[in-house]
C-alpha cells in the first residue's frame, strides 16, 4: 500500500491545485489530534451528533431493526459505534480506517467491554469502492458518523452511497451524520479554534506525507488557513506557505521531483460539504435508498438519517 500512497502523493502534490487527501490526516498522531479537536468549545459537530444519538437512542434502533454487521466507516476510536451496541445490538463489528495501529488499539480496548460481539479491525481506504463479499448473506449496516460523507465533493458523495446501496442489496441500510449549512461564524470558529489543535491537525498532514514518502516539508514553513466558501457550500482547508520554499520528494516508486512553492502559495488538504436536509434526503434516495428516517438538534445545526437500502434489480 505504500508504494500506491507515495505514488499518489506525487501526483496530488505536483497538480496545478497542489492537494493532499483528508485521508493522510488519519496517522496515529492526527487520529489523536482529531479527538482532542472532538472535546472543544468551537467544534459543534460531535456533541450535537451526540445529543442526537442520545436523545432518539430507541427510535434509531426501531428504524434500523436487525444488525448482523455493523461496518464503522472510518472508525477512529470506535467511540462511537461502541455507544450504539446496547440499543442496536450488533452481532458482528467491523472497524473500517486507514491507520491501522491506532483502529487495532481502539477495537482490542473495545472487545473488552463487549467481549460476546464478535469484532474485527480492518485497514482500508475509503476512497476506494467498498465491496465485502465474505458478508453478502448477512444484513449490513454501514455506519458514517462524524459528517465525514461532506469530505466527498457531491458526485463522489453520490457515487459513495450507490456503491453502500449495491453492497446492501435490499438487506440492510445506512446510519449517518451530516453537518447542516448554518451561520458563518459558528462554521468559521470550529474550523479555527481558539487553541490552535486544528491547526496542529492539519499541519501533522504534512509530517505524515514526510513519513510516507521521505520528503523533506518542514511545517514551520506552513500555516493553517480554513474559510468557508458560500457559493460551494463547503469549508475548504489548506496549508499556506509562509516562504519561497522547495520540497523533495523522493522516488519509492515514483520518480523523484523537486517542487517550489511561493510565498502564499496552497496545498489543499480538505473540504468539508454543508447540507440542507431536504437536499441530503434526496442524495440518498436518488443514490439506492428509501423509507429514509432523519433527526436533527433543536439548533439544525446536524442531521442523523437511518436509510433502508433498495433490492438491485
Amino acid at each position: 500500500m505504500k508504494k500506491i500512497l507515495t505514488q499518489e502523493l506525487h501526483l496530488s502534490l505536483s497538480a496545478d491545485v497542489p492537494s493532499i487527501s483528508p485521508k493522510f490526516f488519519y496517522d496515529e498522531i492526527g487520529s489523536h489530534l482529531f479527538d482532542v479537536i472532538t472535546l472543544l468549545e468551537e467544534y459543534y459537530q460531535t456533541r450535537t451528533e451526540k445529543y442526537i444519538m442520545d436523545s432518539y437512542q430507541g427510535v434509531i434502533a426501531d428504524a434500523v431493526g436487525s444488525c448482523d454487521v455493523l461496518l464503522d466507516l472510518g472508525a477512529g476510536n470506535c467511540a462511537k459505534a461502541g455507544r450504539l451496541f446496547n440499543s442496536i445490538k450488533p452481532r458482528q463489528y467491523r472497524a473500517l480506517d486507514i491507520s491501522k495501529e491506532y483502529l487495532e488499539a481502539a477495537v482490542a480496548d473495545l472487545q473488552k467491554q463487549f467481549p460476546h460481539i464478535d469484532m474485527q479491525a480492518q485497514e482500508i481506504d475509503l476512497s476506494l469502492p467498498l465491496a465485502f463479499p465474505d458478508l453478502q448473506e448477512l444484513r449490513k449496516i454501514f455506519f458514517f458518523p462524524g459528517s465525514s460523507i461532506g469530505n466527498y465533493d457531491p458526485k463522489q458523495a453520490d457515487q459513495f452511497f450507490i456503491n453502500l446501496a449495491n453492497e446492501c442489496n435490499g438487506n440492510g441500510g445506512l446510519l449517518i451524520g451530516v453537518d447542516l449549512v448554518k451561520d458563518l461564524d459558528t462554521l468559521n470558529h470550529a474550523y479555527n479554534d481558539s487553541l490552535g489543535v486544528t491547526a496542529a491537525f492539519n499541519l501533522n498532514i504534512l509530517l505524515n506525507v514526510n513519513r510516507i514518502t521521505g520528503s523533506n516539508f518542514n511545517i514551520r514553513d506552513w500555516e493553517h488557513y480554513a474559510f468557508f466558501n458560500a457559493s460551494q457550500s463547503r469549508i475548504e482547508m489548506h496549508l499556506r506557505a509562509l516562504s519561497d520554499v522547495q520540497v523533495h520528494l523522493p522516488g519509492n516508486g515514483a520518480e523523484d521531483q523537486l517542487i517550489s512553492f511561493s510565498a502564499g502559495d496552497l496545498i489543499h488538504t480538505e473540504n468539508s460539504y454543508k447540507y440542507t436536509q431536504d437536499h441530503f434526503i434526496e442524495k440518498l434516495g436518488n443514490a439506492g435508498f428509501d423509507h429514509i428516517h432523519s433527526w436533527t438538534d433543536p439548533q439544525e445545526h446536524f442531521l442523523v438519517c437511518f436509510a433502508n437500502a433498495k433490492k438491485m434489480s
